[in-house]
Order: C-alpha cells, then sequence, then structure tokens
C-alpha cells in the first residue's frame, strides 16, 4: 500500500485494491484506523484519541487531495504524497 503521508508517528495510505466508501488507512503505534474520505469519520479500529484527533485535522485540510489519490488508486495509477501536518 503506497504511504501517502508520515508525521509524528503516523503513517497514511491508500490501498490500490480497495472497496468503497473511499477511504484512507492511518497506523500509529501498531494500531490501526480506517478513515472514510468524505464524511471524515472513523470507519473501523482505533488509535489514541490526540492522534486521531490531529489525523482528523490533517485529513480535513486535505480532503481534496485524498479524493484525488483515491481517485488514482481506483485506475491503479500512481497517488502522490500529501504534505504532514506542520
Amino acid at each position: 500500500m503506497p504511504t501517502i503521508c508520515s508525521f509524528r508517528g503516523l503513517k497514511i495510505y491508500i490501498n490500490w485494491n480497495e472497496h468503497r466508501p473511499p477511504h484512507f488507512h492511518a497506523t500509529y503505534g501498531g494500531e490501526e484506523v480506517v478513515v472514510l474520505i468524505n464524511e471524515l469519520e472513523v470507519y473501523e479500529g482505533s488509535i489514541p484519541s490526540k492522534q486521531l484527533k490531529m489525523l482528523l485535522g490533517w485529513a480535513a485540510l486535505h480532503q481534496d487531495e485524498l479524493i484525488e489519490n483515491w481517485q488514482l488508486a481506483e485506475k491503479k495509477q500512481q497517488l502522490f504524497e500529501i504534505a504532514p501536518l506542520q
């Protein structure tokens, strides 16, 4: 799965062979969460609350780019990196 961003211990990626609805995965400290891109809500899994808030804030800032990457993944095209949270 291509990593599209990493910051503060979070690793964010989109799987090439995923199913709808549009979503991304994030890992932190051995835990994983799946976040719906359009709703910016947790679909499954969990990570610590502080990191989840940071992740969702980052996702809100980059929602359009996440959607673009999802569309590229559906077409099996190369994904682009998204800027990390500063």
